[in-house]
């Protein structure tokens, strides 16, 4: 039963899992914010595409 434990403390293996996942949810935090950012001025300039659009 001891070496079982021991060999359960030892594993890395779901350690490094987590740590990629976080890594991963921090990137999509990243790209989300930049989507949004871009998706506001994108919504502008079609807007002013449009309205140039129409008074032709």
């Amino acid at each position: 039963m001891t070496k079982l434990f021991a060999k359960f403390a030892k594993d890395e293996s779901g350690a490094t899992a987590i740590e990629y996942g976080l890594i991963a949810a921090g990137i999509a935090v990243v790209i989300i914010a930049a989507v949004n950012a871009v998706g506001d001025q994108l919504i502008v300039l079609f807007g002013d595409v449009e309205a140039g659009l129409a008074g032709n």
